[in-house]
């Protein structure tokens, strides 16, 4: 079996994962602890394992990981947390930010390096990004503070726009900072917002029934959210069906259907985490290293999807997108 295939085998339940490190490296243990589930993971997963290597923890056996997956049941990462503890692993990377904060509850000693998508400082895990201090540092892509670019892309292509709709998981802990940033942009572009709650499959459908029924609605900004982008594909299915732009955080739900997407690229985010978690097995302090923030941010777009919809894509827009779908 290759291992991509068994990596997805593992939904839920906690793994290790055996690695080689080089010679001259001595033996640790990393625990891994994520809110979201292994089968979707895969490419982080990988990028993380990257990031490791250019520190020189290669795979072999003298390096293991402890993996842990929520699969989107936010209240088990307390839990989670405290096996890594009890384990004793030498360093925690934490994936999202509820994962941080369990992490960051369950222990003030073994170094945490978070790698989220939102700000460090508004979700409570540093008070600064420059000088973390403390035992935790990380890497942010900023997935979700980019709602005024991604509601500036909807408006310039869907021409007289008035009206967006936004679609949120309000289980997710990151949701009012999201509705409060998207309410900023929209009033600077003159925007009006609708917006719809969606923890189901069914509450999604639901929403966009509601925003069909809001004749007005010029397109869908889909939150950034582990959930909402598992469910990408049916989103953008609906949006099809009921001839509704959508803009989404990460390009993947692009390749799934999705009209577009804005935002930093997420493993090289977990590259540069795998990047930290190897320094800080060298003697490095977690305190000492800056957060990482992105230094691109990368543009997809679907035109097939456009086609469909029969939406016109400027030329202009298309030269802008580091990627395109046709």
């Amino acid at each position: 079996m290759r291992r991509r295939e068994f990596v997805a085998l593992l939904g839920g339940s906690a793994a290790a994962w055996p690695f080689k490190a080089h010679a001259q490296k001595p033996s640790a243990s990393v625990g891994f602890i994520h809110a979201s589930a292994a089968e979707r993971s895969l490419d982080v997963v990988a990028a993380f394992e990257d990031g490791l290597k250019q520190t020189g923890y290669a795979l072999g056996d003298t390096l293991s990981i402890e993996y842990r997956w929520a699969d989107d049941d936010y209240g088990r990462l307390p839990r989670l947390a405290q096996e890594l503890v009890s384990r004793q692993v030498a360093v925690i990377l934490a994936g999202t930010p509820v994962a941080a904060l369990a992490a960051m509850h369950a222990t003030s000693q073994i170094p945490i390096v978070f790698c989220v998508g939102s700000d460090p400082v508004k979700d409570g895990l540093v008070t600064n990004l420059n000088r973390p201090t403390g035992n935790i540092t990380g890497t942010t892509f900023f997935g979700d503070l980019l709602s005024a670019k991604r509601l500036e892309l909807l408006h310039e292509l869907v021409a007289g726009s008035r009206v967006i709709g936004v679609l949120v998981n309000p289980k997710n802990p990151n949701a009012g900072l999201e509705i409060s940033d998207a309410n900023q942009a929209a009033q600077s572009l003159a925007l009006g917002l609708i917006f719809a709650n969606a923890q189901s499959v069914s509450e999604i459908e639901n929403s966009f029934l509601r925003f069909r029924e809001g004749t007005s609605i010029a397109g869908v900004l889909v939150a950034s959210d582990a959930f909402l982008n598992l469910h990408a594909k049916e989103i953008a299915q609906l949006a099809l069906q009921y001839r509704l732009p959508t803009c989404f955080s990460y390009r993947e739900p692009v390749v799934a259907g999705g009209l577009m997407a804005y935002g930093a690229n997420r493993p090289d985010a977990y590259r540069r985490a795998g990047n930290y978690v190897g320094r800080i097995l060298s003697g490095a302090k977690a305190g000492d290293l800056p957060v990482e923030q992105p230094t691109k941010f990368e543009f997809a777009l679907n035109l097939k999807t456009a086609k469909a919809l029969g939406l016109n894509v400027p030329s202009s827009m298309q030269l802008l997108a580091d990627e395109v779908i046709e």
